[in-house]
């Protein structure tokens, strides 16, 4: 009974242990993330506040900084989005992963050359280090825009079959309009019309004609039968002679 007891406390402290490290990791975590997230923050308002401030190829190196910079981010958060939902994304991120090696190597060799005391060598290395930072960008917003659209895609042919399954069921709802057209008779001939005007006789007659040809003809006017008398009735009294 010892040994049971024991062997549970110990099981209830390598849980707890195993719980508390798991959960210091994902505070770390998340700090590591918070903190990264604001020292890029800070890091693009400068970037910027450099390109408005810093005339010449200082200011520009910023700006090709800042451009690269977005651009990464923007289809990095776009891919990540969307391969949770599309397992096809995988390739398109594997190979946004390897155009990531370009430009961090890139944004590295910038920030390097932010404080080159040389302007006349920078000056010269802009337009290699612009050309750079142009195909890496459109490489980037090329992936960024396939995904988007493919995502839209797959969202209308979405709603393409939601719309058709939905017409089927309020025609299903509906089936008493169905119901009535079909059981609604159809108009009956018109009877043709004879001279002056006058129709013929209706074919749907109860009695058939032959029946009324042979039934006796009745005068029109039934001569009345003898008024019966009753008893408290007065007698009539003979009319004077004289």
């Amino acid at each position: 009974m010892f040994a049971v007891v024991a062997l549970l406390f110990v099981l209830l402290v390598v849980l707890g242990a195993y719980a508390t490290v798991k959960v210091v990791g994902a505070a770390k975590r998340r700090v590591d993330d918070g903190i990264a997230q604001a020292r890029r923050t800070v890091e693009d308002h400068t970037l910027r506040a450099k390109s408005f401030a810093q005339p010449g190829p200082a200011g520009e190196l910023a700006q090709l900084r800042l451009k690269l910079r977005t651009s990464m981010r923007a289809t990095q958060d776009a891919l990540h989005a969307g391969v949770a939902e599309d397992e096809s994304l995988k390739e398109s991120l594997g190979l946004f992963d390897r155009l990531s090696a370009h430009g961090h190597e890139l944004d590295a060799e910038l920030r390097r050359l932010e404080s080159e005391p040389d302007r006349a060598t920078l000056a010269e290395r802009l337009p290699e280090l612009r050309e750079r930072t142009e195909r890496i960008v459109r490489s980037a917003d090329s992936l960024r825009w396939a995904a988007r659209d493919r995502a839209r895609r797959f969202a209308e042919d979405e709603l393409d079959t939601l719309s058709a399954q939905i017409d089927v069921e309020t025609g299903a709802l509906r089936h008493w309009q169905t119901t009535e057209s079909s059981s609604t008779p159809p108009p009956w001939p018109e009877a043709p019309a004879t001279e002056a005007g006058v129709t013929s006789e209706q074919t749907w007659s109860d009695t058939p004609r032959s029946q009324r040809a042979e039934e006796p003809t009745r005068p029109a006017i039934t001569p009345p039968g003898p008024r019966p008398t009753y008893p408290w009735q007065k007698k009539t009294r003979p009319e004077s002679t004289t």
